[in-house]
């Protein structure tokens, strides 16, 4: 392993036992096949989990709802591509030659990305508790209050509160197809409700904004229904 990997252990404060997860996490789609992806699922689930521990242990005066928009705040790409620039992952990624000469480095969504991956390869070398943990040391000195609650709620979770308030189960997002070369990918995102039979897609630079998009189309035919 090379010295900025240990580097970023030492920021982490987690030594791999495999070192492929780290190295992995670190690969964006245009430098290889074997690359983030899978990573960047995983530990965007971990870190929906671990926030959620958090905030549910912070702000107990919340409801529901309103910690879904705390929660949707925290982990929006925004917070999580800073995130990604104090851990010193934009020297360490891993891009194509076209993606690096379009400024891949310092693109908010690959930066955001790669941060959810290292979270699901510290999941995988170190199991839950080790990601949680990590996911707790990063969001120490980002500001967590419960006022996030009346900024405006995003598509996705709007949709989520909408069906939890029919006590239906939440959306199922799938990326159905990608458009555009490696460097400058569009990502196709189908966002489907099983129970209405339902499903719609969108199109964004990124899985997450795929999927930010699919929900506001989904949510245009359910206001088109009521």
């Amino acid at each position: 392993m090379d010295d900025g990997l240990l580097a970023l252990q030492q920021r982490l404060q987690h030594h791999f036992a495999n070192s492929e997860h780290l190295s992995r996490a670190l690969t964006h789609r245009s430098f290889s096949a074997d690359h983030n992806e899978r990573l960047e699922f995983l530990g965007d689930a971990v870190l929906n989990l671990s926030v959620a521990d958090l905030l549910y242990e912070q702000l107990s005066q919340l409801p529901e709802g309103d910690l879904s928009r705390v929660r949707a705040n925290l982990v929006k790409q925004d917070t999580l591509h800073q995130l990604s620039v104090q851990l010193g992952l934009p020297d360490l990624i891993r891009l194509g030659e076209g993606e690096m000469r379009s400024g891949g480095r310092k693109r908010p969504s690959i930066l955001a990305d790669a941060l959810e991956a290292v979270i699901g390869a510290v999941y995988l070398d170190g199991g839950y508790g080790a990601s949680q943990a990590l996911v707790r040391r990063l969001f120490r000195a980002v500001e967590v209050n419960p006022t996030m609650a009346a900024i405006g709620k995003d598509p996705k979770t709007e949709l989520q509160e909408w069906l939890q308030g029919r006590k239906m189960r939440l959306p199922v997002y799938r990326v159905v197809g990608t458009l555009g070369a490696a460097h400058q990918q569009s990502f196709d995102v189908e966002c489907e409700i099983a129970e209405m039979n339902l499903s719609e897609r969108g199109i964004g630079g990124s899985r997450r904004a795929g999927e930010q998009a699919a929900a506001a189309a989904m949510l245009q035919t359910l206001r088109k229904g009521t």
